[in-house]
């Protein structure tokens, strides 16, 4: 469902994703792992269509990036790493505003509302302005607005950013519970998250692919907790 090919950026002298191959199925859960600076971000807003890469392109379910990035925006839920909303609505409001964007209407919207709100637990904050919310709640509702239409295809960056660990524990439960019906990308610094949800792991550090493996096969292979090998094999990379 996403066929990511050669795909580069650069910002000035700075190359920050350099040439990534990859490709995500239906059922993955990827976790998409980095220290601070690694390309993480700026990969997902490529694929997002959020920016235009330098060369290299990259298809979510048979649309392209650069030639297709309606068909593409329409395929996918995104959660950006510090999610834009607007303070002054209430959270019906913007999700109703995310609707008019998407064209869910009638009966549809309803649904939609229905099925997104409890799903992320912001029933009691739906009348109340965005600008009162907490960073946990704020997180949530730009979960619901990724989710809204059902989308095939999850970019999830940092999603339980803010969460307090019972708030954690139910967005992963969330994301274990839709894994087999969507492919999902996550980018997380909680590695035990990456446990618990990620059935496959690319590591990327200075805009290049380090590892790509499954969780448990770097557990096995070095000995130690994923913790440990994402500092050996970053460090490692660094200082070579």
């Amino acid at each position: 469902m996403i066929d990511v090919q050669r795909l580069r950026r650069s910002f000035g002298p700075v190359v920050a994703v350099d040439d990534l191959v990859f490709k995500v199925q239906k059922g993955d859960v990827l976790g998409f792992l980095g220290p601070n600076g690694a390309g993480k971000s700026t990969a997902m807003k490529m694929l997002a269509c959020f920016l235009k890469p330098d060369s290299g392109t990259a298809t979510i379910c048979g649309h392209d990036i650069i030639t297709d990035p309606i068909g593409v925006r329409q395929s996918i839920g995104y959660l950006a790493e510090n999610a834009p909303s607007y303070n002054e609505m209430t959270v019906g409001g913007f999700l109703n505003f995310v609707c008019d964007a998407r064209m869910i209407k009638g009966q549809a919207r309803t649904k939609a509302l229905d099925r997104v709100v409890p799903l992320c637990s912001i029933e009691s904050v739906y009348h109340q302005t965005i600008e009162t919310l907490s960073k946990g709640y704020r997180r949530r509702v730009g979960l619901a607005q990724a989710l809204i239409h059902d989308p095939q295809v999850l970019i999830l960056d940092e999603p339980t950013d803010g969460l307090d660990p019972n708030q954690k524990y139910e967005v992963r439960k969330l994301i274990n519970g839709m894994a087999k019906d969507k492919c999902i990308i996550v980018s997380t610094h909680i590695l035990e998250e990456v446990e618990q949800i990620c059935t496959r792991t690319i590591i990327i550090a200075r805009g290049k692919i380090l590892v790509d493996s499954t969780p448990q096969a770097l557990i096995e292979k070095h000995k130690c907790s994923l913790d440990e090998v994402f500092r050996k094999i970053t460090s490692t990379k660094k200082t070579a």
